[in-house]
């Protein structure tokens, strides 16, 4: 089995095709680099449909003709975002060149050996890129201050707003910089923007009318929620758990900071998807 540069315009189709591929390269370095390309635009389009899954989602997109649309447009990005220096492909690479010469069996190609994300990463789209990449530097400004880590802090951001497009507005249609959906309640004395939100009452949503706090630019919203984290006791488990997403999120939760009852899932996920993200940008 030979392969060509049309391979590297193709989409990974399954795991046994690749398995195959795997095989056929031989000791060929660019059949073997080529392999792990694929393998990356598998392990991509998996990362990115679990991306969408943990965003919330309206309902008026959910037609079979834009489901199968939103699968071929993640299926190129997976190949857009596969192959780059520095990513996947490189350690599956190595990977792949150690078991055809023997020294690993096929079962050690593992998700934690593609780059050591972890068993449960998170893909990346387009949206969510910019997201990142138009808040780094304003959420390591506070990192440095606060200890809190960026990828976490960004991470819930993007949960919070839909990563960008769904940011609490003013009631001129400006953006309130309101990250973290923060409540205006009893002791808040800055600007306040009042919206329509979901809240679970009972394990079920509910649309209720709340005020929430505003700012003045994104990075006063990652201070105040900083603020809001460091200093009230009842998020004192959540400061120590930053060593791991999960754990992280999981507390968040414990200790209400949401009434969405898969909050810790899907914030891990989001602050696992930044860490991707990040690591992309630190190699682009």
């Amino acid at each position: 089995m030979s392969i060509g540069t049309s391979t590297s315009n193709s989409l990974a189709a399954d795991a046994r095709s690749l398995d195959a591929l795997k095989y056929a390269t031989g000791n060929d370095p660019k059949a073997v680099r080529e392999a792990a390309k694929q393998f990356e635009s598998l392990f991509m389009r998996e990362l990115i449909k679990s991306m969408r899954e943990a965003t919330t989602k309206s309902g008026l997109l959910d037609s079979d003709g834009e489901k199968l649309g939103t699968d071929l447009l993640d299926q190129q990005l997976s190949v857009q975002l596969s192959g780059l220096p520095g990513g996947l492909s490189d350690a599956i690479t190595r990977q792949l060149t150690q078991q055809i010469q023997g020294r690993q069996t096929p079962s050690t190609l593992s998700l934690a050996a593609m780059g050591g994300i972890g068993k449960a990463p998170i893909g990346t789209t387009a949206s969510q890129g910019n997201f990142v990449a138009r808040h780094q530097d304003a959420a390591e400004r506070v990192a440095q201050d606060t200890g809190i880590p960026a990828a976490f802090m960004i991470g819930q951001a993007g949960h919070e707003t839909g990563w960008g497009r769904s940011e609490i507005r003013n009631a001129d249609g400006s953006s309130a910089n309101n990250l973290f959906g923060i409540k205006a309640t009893a002791g808040w004395t800055g600007k306040v923007a009042t919206v329509t939100t979901t809240e679970y009452i009972h394990g079920e949503p509910r649309k209720v009318k709340a005020k929430f706090r505003a700012y003045d630019s994104p990075e006063e919203s990652f201070r105040d929620y900083a603020r809001l984290i460091g200093e009230s006791p009842r998020y004192a488990q959540a400061r120590a758990s930053t060593h791991s997403a999960q754990a992280y999120a999981a507390q968040l939760q414990k200790a209400g900071y949401a009434t969405d009852p898969a909050y810790a899932r899907k914030l891990g996920r989001a602050i696992q998807a930044t860490q991707a993200l990040q690591q992309r940008l630190q190699t682009t």
